[in-house]
């Protein structure tokens, strides 16, 4: 199954290469370039507008999950965000004042949680992802923040469409948009942030642009990848200076040096090489490594990511995320929502 590969021009619909073949859920975008942010977050009590409950939650489009300590958290769609105390066999839906797209979440610990989605929305959470707050959103901008990442309970970024890099250092309580340290000159959509041990922090994007910084996000190194499509995720291992960046049709490379060299990983399915476009990946509390994409992929790898085992699950759904059960299973997110598997993807009992 081929997968479409974005035009590389600024008027381009943004922030679907993360979830290509998800395009049919996911509402499309004008392409008219943003005008200068608005910095200004919330908007006044009286005009929120809450997600709205439904009993069907749990199998509308999840697109991120996340633990908050032993819970589970999942973002996605008309603004829904669930949590589970039971290792994914039960979900509640959480009360959240938007019904934009949300598109990922991240905890630093129990209580403490940012989401992110269209509108360059970003909520907040104190409760361990019961309740949520809105602290930003830009109208003007037309598009989405696709990723976030915080080091502490006051320092984050956040990424999205159009080059986006915001920027918090009290929690959230104020936003900069600091996207001009990025030398991103065509504003190619931003997926992925996160964390390399012993290194620092990496980006990567559009078209296969990739940026490192190793002072905290202060100063960013624009690299030149391996790969010239677009990446959707990237993911450090256990191992120092090591992460892996992954994207359309299968495309998985690991560097051991912190981007500066990269060798492709070779995942072979039952048919011959994975052709799927991976999106989302999560490294286990044993150091192991699971990353998820189309067509149901499911890959695995227990040696800091220099070789994968590869799964696709029957159903060939579409999936966006993956994180433990807490029970030696996993929870996958994507199309039909989340799902409770066995630790290779397969449906409980099958």
């Amino acid at each position: 199954m081929s997968e479409p590969v974005m035009g590389v021009g600024i008027c381009r619909p943004p922030a679907l290469r993360k979830f290509a073949l998800l395009a049919t859920a996911l509402s499309l975008f004008g392409c008219a370039v943003a005008s200068a942010p608005v910095l200004a977050a919330d908007a006044p009590a009286s005009d929120v507008v809450y997600s709205v409950e439904s009993a069907k939650a749990s199998k509308s489009l999840i697109l991120d999950v996340v633990h908050a300590g032993p819970r589970l958290v999942a973002v996605g769609d008309r603004g829904h965000i669930l949590y589970s105390d039971d290792k994914g066999t039960t979900w509640l839906q959480a009360k959240v004042p938007t019904r934009q797209l949300l598109t990922s979440v991240f905890f630093v610990d129990d209580k403490h949680g940012w989401a992110v989605g269209h509108d360059a929305q970003i909520l907040a959470s104190e409760d361990g992802g019961v309740t949520w707050t809105k602290q930003f959103e830009d109208l003007k901008r037309e598009s989405p923040l696709l990723d976030v990442w915080f080091k502490d309970v006051n320092s984050g970024f956040a990424v999205g469409a159009y080059g986006a890099l915001m920027e918090t250092t009290d929690g959230g309580k104020h936003w900069e948009d600091a996207s001009d340290r990025l030398d991103n000159e065509d504003q190619y959509h931003l997926n992925a942030i996160t964390a390399v041990k012993d290194a620092g922090l990496f980006i990567v994007g559009e078209q296969g642009s990739m940026f490192r910084s190793a002072d905290g996000g202060q100063t960013w190194e624009k690299l030149e990848g391996p790969y010239q499509g677009s990446l959707f995720g990237v993911l450090g291992t256990a191992q120092a200076n090591t992460l892996l960046a992954y994207g359309l049709r299968g495309n998985l490379y690991r560097s051991t040096d912190f981007g500066s060299t990269w060798q492709q990983i070779e995942l072979k399915a039952e048919r011959g090489d994975l052709e799927f476009g991976l999106s989302g990946g999560t490294l286990l509390d044993d150091g192991s490594i699971v990353i998820v994409g189309n067509g149901g992929s499911v890959i695995s790898s227990s040696d800091n990511g220099e070789t994968f085992s590869v799964f696709n699950r029957r159903d060939r759904i579409s999936l966006s995320s993956v994180a433990a059960a807490g029970n030696g299973n996993l929870i996958l997110t994507g199309q039909g929502g989340v799902h409770a598997t066995s630790p290779n993807g397969a449906e409980l009992g099958k």
